[in-house]
């Protein structure tokens, strides 16, 4: 037994975990981190390097990078390889063929990333071309990217950039125009009565690093890699997820800017109660960024390396001291910083900003297709106590007439924190518990962290030490931290075999007491460690193949992911998608599951930035994504409460969360009013789920995210470019939030030319300005664009998977035109039948008085098939000029009158719209309605 003193000291230390709000102490900030703090040293021009022995190897440029200056500097492997759509990977590594000295090991290499079939895309490059460009004194070698695009590696001084020939040659991306590249190179301690005088066996700040009252030894030395990227004819420059912070990323460094200012940080982390604009890193990080301009011009770039990273956006002026002779186009100069790794870079060429967003899928995989029910509402709570609890809320939907389709179960469940177990006097029957939901078409999710509680009579323990399955600690034995449990450790999920193990655990056989309807949330996977270094693992704890922590820290929660993913499609036979909702991310997550915004606080601060937090993701590749509705600390009035609702009920991943100190605040609590208001806000929801699953589809097939920034549909519009507090479900619906409290009006920007119309009152608005209106409790501002269809389902049930086989409404918004046009994907919600065919893929056009149903679903021979009942119930027209009349449907040759009727069938306000009503087509199968 631990003695008394410890044992309640580790319980204090873990119920303060619950309360303490963020403390910057706690964290390191850039000259606190010696990598960050040397690169930022460095100035311009600094950079000793130039590419020799340039040539082509297996279809790639390849080049030795030799120091002019120190020939004690090992050379360096670069690498160029180009691929279809207008992609250019950059690759700088050590040369593991240098005998003398020999690299001590390999760099780490982040696999299981990069899908692939990218290598079939590749171009192999028959001919490399030497020019000066611009007059300049020394050559640089030019390579062919795709029509209308170079990409020139220039010799002395070494840069990279890809030219825009279609601009008259222009810089659209450059590596290394500020000759800021530094690749500090492994090395091992010599002896001290070796060489006394080799700068290897110097200052121990070489081979370890010290954060409060940890140390972390470096037995290979710095190995931090920092580079700076400039983004030309650029506005502002997005990306890099995740910090709580504006979508146009603000300078960190250069005139204007605070001196003691932090740079964007990408390191996994567990960070309750963050704070709002900040550049800190929180719980997942992906380093892509991009750019756009002034007229629609998007690009990005890309970098493969899961090590901490410190990127600086510089301000204008930053360099006005350098000296160096830059292309006179306006552009946004960048820094990228990581403590290890190696230079794995893509440049993605757009031109749009979707087809940046398409480029950068192209490589990590486009987002994985969602079932049904997981884009329709849940409710979460640390924690529902027992199965009456449970029961009891269940009733309450039912009986307040909201539906829902998941209720969560947090870490309380369990049997003394130990995943895959649960409580056996709170949860004493969970099949059964499980069962009354999915009676009701519900679900219902339970937690599961990375975290193993270290008891020998915990089965997953005992087998994971037997088989030697933890990530070990400095010395090699199994690392021992602090989390929910106490004593844990944690699984070295980076080896496959592992990943494999740990994918059986969710078999029906493994995890007793769960059925089909049981789906799982990944918390903690930073992973976060009470008592390591900033409340994580240690950096030189080791993994599989004797890979440093820090190296491949930000991919951990990642590798979790994906084997808790694969276990639940292992579950299910191979035909069943996986629900997984973790906290921590990487490049690739998008592939399997869904993320949130974590520990966010009730406060409208909170609300306002969930909205640019979400975008950024999309913008990265994780469409499904979402913030806690009300926040997750704190305990939200009831008109902070009702908004967020309002605008939750459009986020991709739409949950209630709260944190087990605060009160209870399910939807029926706040008085009769509010919850009519968050009813309504619910049912918008599930009004909606035809055009959101359809957006999930297009997602699933383009990588184009269900959320996005209005400067993503008007790509030239100015003013959209700082807009961050309104966005756009697909291309047909704009949101704006209300983020202050007891407002009387909200200004709503409204792009482009076209009208917009108010979706619940059909009221319509001039496009091209901005419009003062009334903050109406009953819902925030949300329009619907002229031009557009939009499939809904207007009969509420209990859960969207008893909607299944309901009858649809199109809402059909015309142009100046009368035009429009929209889509509708429909499959059978849950299985991978899809892939082979078996799905409904509808287009809508209404021109000339006539709509009209085609199919976009490729013709298949495949005996996969899917078939609906669902009929067309409603035909709204929004801006339609003439009067009501009679409408002739075809091949059928029947009238349907046309008449005046509810824009919304509950929840709706303002007049009557043109509905055809009843026409009865089968929405699968092609047919036209001509109004007569």
């Amino acid at each position: 037994m631990k003695p008394l003193a410890p044992l309640l000291l580790s319980l204090l230390f873990l119920t303060s975990q619950t309360v303490l709000s963020f403390k910057r102490d706690e964290f390191r900030n850039c000259h606190q981190t010696p990598f960050c703090k040397r690169a930022r040293s460095r100035s311009p021009g600094a950079c000793t390097l130039t590419p020799h022995s340039i040539s082509i190897s297996n279809g790639d440029l390849t080049a030795t990078l030799l120091s002019k200056t120190d020939e004690k500097i090992r050379p360096l492997i670069l690498s160029l390889s180009v691929y279809q759509d207008g992609i250019l990977r950059l690759k700088i590594d050590e040369d593991y063929n240098q005998p003398d000295p020999p690299v001590p090991k390999r760099r780490f290499q982040v696999p299981d990333v990069i899908l692939p079939e990218l290598e079939s895309s590749k171009l192999w490059l028959q001919r490399l071309s030497t020019e000066t460009v611009d007059g300049e004194s020394s050559p640089s070698t030019v390579v062919y990217l795709s029509d209308g695009y170079d990409a020139v590696l220039r010799h002395d001084p070494f840069e990279i950039y890809i030219r825009d020939k279609k601009s008259g040659n222009q810089k659209l991306i450059s590596l290394n125009s500020h000759q800021l590249f530094d690749f500090e190179q492994l090395r091992v301690k010599q002896k001290k009565q070796d060489s006394d005088n080799d700068e290897d066996s110097g200052s121990d700040d070489n081979w370890e690093e010290r954060f409060r009252s940890h140390t972390d030894t470096r037995p290979y030395g710095p190995q931090s890699i920092s580079f700076d990227v400039s983004f030309y004819n650029a506005e502002f420059v997005s990306g890099i997820p995740e910090h709580a912070t504006s979508l146009a990323l603000k300078p960190t460094r250069g005139p204007g800017v605070e001196k003691d200012s932090e740079p964007y940080r990408l390191f996994n982390l567990d960070v309750f109660e963050y704070l709002n604009e900040s550049p800190f890193g929180l719980y997942g990080s992906i380093p892509l960024m991009i750019s756009h301009g002034k007229e629609g011009r998007s690009a990005g770039f890309f970098w493969l390396n899961a090590a901490e990273m410190q990127i600086d956006v510089l301000g204008d002026g930053w360099d006005a001291e350098s000296g160096i002779e830059l292309v006179k186009q306006k552009r946004i100069d960048t820094f990228w910083m990581s403590e290890a790794g190696i230079v794995d870079a893509f440049f993605f060429v757009g031109p749009g900003p979707k087809d940046v967003v398409k480029q950068y899928t192209s490589v990590t995989g486009r987002p994985s297709m969602p079932q049904l029910f997981s884009i329709a509402y849940h409710q979460c709570r640390w924690n529902y106590r027992d199965e009456e609890d449970v029961e009891n809320v269940d009733a309450k939907f039912d009986e307040h007439d909201i539906p829902y389709d998941v209720l969560w179960l947090d870490i309380e469940h369990t049997d003394g924190k130990r995943y895959f177990t649960w409580d056996p006097v709170l949860f004493p029957n969970p099949e059964e518990m499980q069962k009354k939901l999915a009676a009701k078409g519900r679900h219902m999710v339970t937690i599961v962290d990375p975290h193993i509680k270290r008891d020998d009579s915990f089965r997953l323990h005992k087998e994971a030490t037997e088989k030697g399955y933890y990530v070990r600690d400095a010395s090699g034995k199994d690392f021992d931290g602090w989390c929910w449990p106490g004593s844990s450790s944690y699984l070295d999920m980076v080896n496959p075999e592992i990943r494999s193990w740990w994918g059986d655990k969710f078999s029906y056989e493994n995890y007793v007491g769960s059925t089909p309807s049981l789906y799982i949330w990944n918390d903690m996977n930073e992973p976060s460690v009470f008592n390591g270094p900033e409340v994580s693992m240690p950096r030189d704890a080791l993994h599989h193949g004797g890979i440093e922590h820090r190296e491949l820290h930000n991919a951990y929660g990642y590798y979790f992911h994906m084997a808790t993913s694969n276990g639940l499609l292992k579950r299910g036979g191979g035909n069943d998608r996986p629900f997984v909702l973790s906290r921590a991310f990487f490049p690739g997550s998008q592939r399997y599951g869904s993320v949130w915004t974590g520990d966010n606080t009730a406060d409208w601060d909170h609300l306002r930035v969930s909205v640019p937090m979400i975008l950024t993701l999309g913008l990265s590749g994780i469409s499904f994504s979402g913030a806690d509705v009300g926040g997750f600390f704190g305990n939200p009035e009831p008109e902070l409460l009702v908004r967020w609702y309002q605008l939750g009920a459009f986020y991709p991943f739409f949950r209630a969360h709260a944190h087990q100190d605060t009160k209870r605040r399910e939807p029926w609590l706040f008085g009769e009013k509010n919850t009519r208001l968050i009813r309504e806000a619910i049912h918008v929801r599930y009004m909606l789920l035809p055009y959101f699953y359809t957006l999930f589809r297009e997602a699933n097939t383009t990588g184009i995210p269900v959320m996005r920034p209005l400067w993503m549909e008007f790509p030239s519009d100015q003013i959209t470019f700082s807009n961050d507090e309104a966005f756009m479900v697909g291309s047909s619906l704009l949101v704006q939030g209300i983020y202050t409290e007891r407002a009387k009006y909200v200004s709503v920007y409204l792009p482009g030319k076209e009208l917009w119309y108010d979706i619940r009152t059909g009221a319509a608005y001039k496009g091209g300005k901005t419009h003062k209106l009334e903050a109406k409790e009953e819902s925030v501002p949300a329009f619907q664009r002229a031009g557009t269809i939009i499939p809904r389902k207007d009969r509420l049930r209990r859960s969207s998977t008893q909607m299944v086989n309901d009858p649809y409404t199109l809402v059909i918004a015309l142009n100046s035109s009368q035009a429009a046009e929209g889509e509708l994907y429909i499959d059978d919600g849950k299985s991978y039948e899809f892939l082979q065919g078996a799905y409904i893929h509808r287009r809508f056009v209404f021109a000339n008085g006539k709509l009209t149903s085609t199919n976009l679903a490729p013709s298949s021979s495949s005996k996969s098939q899917f078939s609906s009942k669902s009929i067309l119930e409603r035909i709204i027209l929004l801006g339609y000029s003439p009067g009501p009349k009679n409408a002739l449907i075809e091949p059928a040759n029947q009238e349907v009158e046309v008449e005046l009727g509810p824009l919304m069938l509950e929840g709706g306000r303002g007049s009557s719209v043109v509905t055809i009503r009843k026409p009865a087509v089968q929405v699968s199968d092609d047919w036209t309605i001509k109004i007569l």
